[in-house]
């Protein structure tokens, strides 16, 4: 069979592309009925439930309810829990009183350790936490469970760590590794995490050295369904996206592997990341990771795993990880290059290549990318034009962000068609020199900037190979090209999400330039379709029909509720008080409380926020008169060159949280006698520290200034009870909206400034 219908082939590459997405992971999952040592999702699922009933942030009393949950589960395995207790700042200057769960299962052997890790606390202060992250220590229970189940002791010891404090600064990670003596026995880590609540969950290692022996072992732990490749690590450090595995490997030197998923990313740190709308296939998915990894890791030589090389390393459906060594990249790119320009000479002196028709495809396929990258880039901005509202969201990844993906990349691919529609007499073999030479240029700049993503090199040799064969024949076998297109479209297609997913929507420009790559790689099937017009209005009215479903998706509803917020601030300096919110759109419950006489604030601080927001508007209310602190300074005295302060603050109320703002330059600081490190003490700004509160505890703290310094601080007392405090009368949110997410929310502030002469 030489040639296929182009009608059929391109439902074949569409089916080859859908392969691509949902052979990531499980398509189904394991239920209760399932026998005991197997991993059941349903069964996890049953421990999400119990810990994510309500938000369960650090210092709350839900909070102590999911430890004891936890503790009793532990338990009823057999094992022996403890817990761990202490402050901590962590590297954000963030100080929590940090409550972690230990327990252990001994091994036959005296090797390193295997540490299970998963995080219990939630996100302050309204984020259920059912993804983030019961569902990892949901996988850990389940798979613990299922591993005793089958009645074999380990080599190793298995450690296991329920941290918390995780969401306020990596803290209790951090007291383990720096206060805990089983620290020291730590081989290996497996963390298991997650930005959103559904998807396949990504692998993504964390090491001091090379990662060789880490990919080698993984892979030979042969897990189901693994989705890693070495271009997602090496954008994954570049982030300032940090997890508890990263104090394991910064403060410890410990390697391991965080196993997280990203997809469905507006439920994260919201109430609506809840049991509900954890994804069954994804929590599946993680425990895969489990039974495969936990097994062999537990019997492995985890003083084995450290290694001074690097692997390009990355996930193909059926044969499991390719890997080969970073010394293997500059090989093969020349491998390639030479190639390259062996075809250009045998396609020339054939005279199956023509110059004139080689520089049409560069005009073509350039404007392809100069046209699609434009709308990539600019995708979101326009967008923010039309659906204000989307502003309020501050990850910006929307409900109905997957057709906007999906809209965008037909909208590319009508655009690619309409641009190649003219060429009916030039070969494909001129039309594919273009994409191939750009293809080398990008593998070359990876090979020296970006060598996680090196592997890039494997669907472009495919690719000199499809160029080989048109040279050669004047009609190859469609199938022949399909499979030579194969590895474009399985390893690429999934980047086409993958950005605008993890990143928001503002990273569209990667789904639209891939889109235009891969297509350049598929010439060599799309060349011969002769009614590339017709494939363009096709790919036209799916690409409208899709931006109709996204803008009939576009409002909210109570399963795509609308981010709202407020905050009660007093100013004690000022003596007036003020409504705020962050919201960039109002709507009427804002209104309602706020009043319709809003302001822009000026010169109101901005609080930790994870998108540095600020607020947005503000409307002059009644002074209720909250209780500020109770500020006491217990020591003022000079010691040469410094002057050295003790001072005392005490909430006079419930509060959650301190805010200390301080101009003056700090030499030294210590809060709670935990003493926080010079490096993010001259590099931290204005503010001075965050006290996340537990207990309703008084914040102390010793600090060090020069001596000719005047000390002044802002502090800035906050508790999560506007909605419930009497002193209110807050209308109820309606059904369609939600406390936004990242920034103090449903808060009573007291500002207070402390001078001391």
């Amino acid at each position: 069979m030489k040639t296929l219908n182009s009608f059929v082939s391109a439902l074949l590459i569409a089916a080859i592309v859908y392969y691509a997405y949902y052979s990531l992971m499980p398509a189904n999952y394991t239920k209760a009925s399932a026998e005991s040592n197997r991993f059941s999702s349903e069964r996890a699922l049953l421990h999400v439930k119990e810990m994510a009933k309500q938000p369960h942030f650090t210092g709350s009393e839900n909070h102590k309810i999911v430890q004891e949950y936890i503790l009793k589960e532990l338990k009823s395995l057999g094992l022996e829990p403890e817990i761990q207790q202490g402050y901590t700042a962590g590297d954000w200057g963030n100080l929590s009183l940090a409550t972690n769960i230990i327990a252990s299962i001994k091994g036959n052997g005296n090797g390193k350790a295997l540490m299970l890790l998963s995080h219990y606390d939630s996100s302050p202060h309204s984020a259920l936490g059912a993804s983030d992250a019961a569902s990892g220590v949901a996988t850990i229970l389940e798979g613990v469970r299922a591993f005793l189940a089958s009645k074999k002791k380990p080599e190793n010891d298995i450690v296991i760590l329920f941290s918390d404090a995780e969401e306020l600064g990596l803290n209790g990670a951090q007291l383990f590794v720096s206060n805990h003596p089983l620290a020291k026995s730590i081989g290996l880590v497996l963390n298991f995490e997650a930005r959103g609540s559904g998807g396949p969950s990504y692998m993504l290692l964390e090491t001091n050295g090379g990662n060789a022996q880490l990919i080698k072992a993984f892979a030979d732990a042969k897990p189901k369904y693994p989705v890693a490749n070495s271009l997602m690590y090496s954008i994954y450090k570049m982030l300032p996206n940090d997890t508890d595995l990263t104090v394991f490997r910064e403060d410890g030197n410990i390697n391991g592997f965080n196993f997280a998923f990203i997809d469905d990313h507006f439920d994260y740190h919201t109430v609506q990341d809840s049991a509900e709308r954890l994804n069954m296939n994804t929590l599946e998915h993680q425990g895969t990771y489990f039974m495969s990894l936990m097994p062999y890791f537990a019997n492995a030589n985890l003083a084995s795993l450290s290694s001074e090389e690097d692997y390009v390393y990355f996930n193909f459906p059926v044969w499991g990880m390719g890997y080969y060594p970073f010394s293997y990249i500059m090989p093969m790119l020349i491998a390639a290059v030479l190639f390259f320009v062996l075809l250009m000479y045998m396609g020339i002196k054939q005279k199956k290549l023509n110059p004139k028709d080689i520089l049409k495809g560069f005009f073509t396929f350039l404007s392809a990318l100069i046209i699609s990258g434009f709308i990539g880039f600019y995708f979101y901005k326009i967008l923010l034009y039309f659906y204000p509202h989307y502003k309020d969201i501050l990850h910006g990844f929307t409900y109905n962000g997957h057709w906007y993906i999906a809209a965008v990349s037909f909208l590319c691919l009508a655009i690619v068609y309409k641009l190649y529609a003219p060429f009916k007499k030039i070969s494909p073999a001129n039309l594919m020199v273009a994409p191939l030479f750009l293809w080398l240029l990008l593998c070359a700049a990876v090979a020296f900037y970006l060598k996680g993503a090196a592997f890039f090199v494997i669907p472009v040799i495919a690719g000199l190979i499809s160029l080989y064969v048109l040279i050669n024949q004047e009609k190859p076998s469609t199938l022949l090209m399909l499979f030579l297109g194969l590895p474009a479209l399985i390893m690429f297609s999934p980047y086409v999400g993958m950005f605008p997913v993890g990143l928001g929507l503002k990273m569209m420009v990667a789904s639209t330039l891939f889109t235009v790559l891969i297509f350049g790689l598929m010439l060599p099937v799309f060349g011969f379709y002769k009614g590339k017009g017709a494939y363009s209005t096709l790919f036209l009215l799916i690409s409208i029909a899709l931006f109709v479903k996204a803008h009939w998706q576009s409002g909210f509803t109570s399963d795509r509720a609308k981010p709202t917020s407020l905050v009660y601030f007093q100013d004690e300096d000022a003596g007036n008080a003020f409504m705020a919110t962050y919201n960039k759109v109002t709507d009427t419950w804002i209104e309602q409380n706020m009043g319709s006489t809003l302001e822009k604030p000026e010169g109101m601080a901005v609080f930790d926020s994870k998108y540095n927001s600020g607020f947005s508007f503000v409307a002059k209310t009644e002074n209720k008169k909250i209780a500020s602190p109770k500020v006491q300074v217990e020591l003022d005295t000079i010691i040469g060159e410094n002057r050295i302060l003790e001072i005392c603050i005490t909430p006079e109320r419930n509060v959650n949280r301190l805010v200390i703002h301080s101009k003056n330059k700090v030499l030294a600081l210590k809060a709670n006698q935990v003493v926080l490190d010079t490096s993010y003490l001259n590099n931290r700004g204005e503010k001075l520290l965050t006290h996340y509160i537990s207990k309703n505890a008084f914040t102390n703290l010793e600090v060090t200034l020069p001596k000719n310094e005047m000390p002044e601080f802002v502090v800035f007392e906050s508790s999560y009870d506007l909605i419930a405090n009497p002193k209110f009368n807050i209308v109820e949110r309606p059904e369609n909206a939600i406390p936004m997410p990242f920034v103090l929310n449903d808060a009573i502030t007291v500002k207070k400034t402390i001078r001391i002469d």
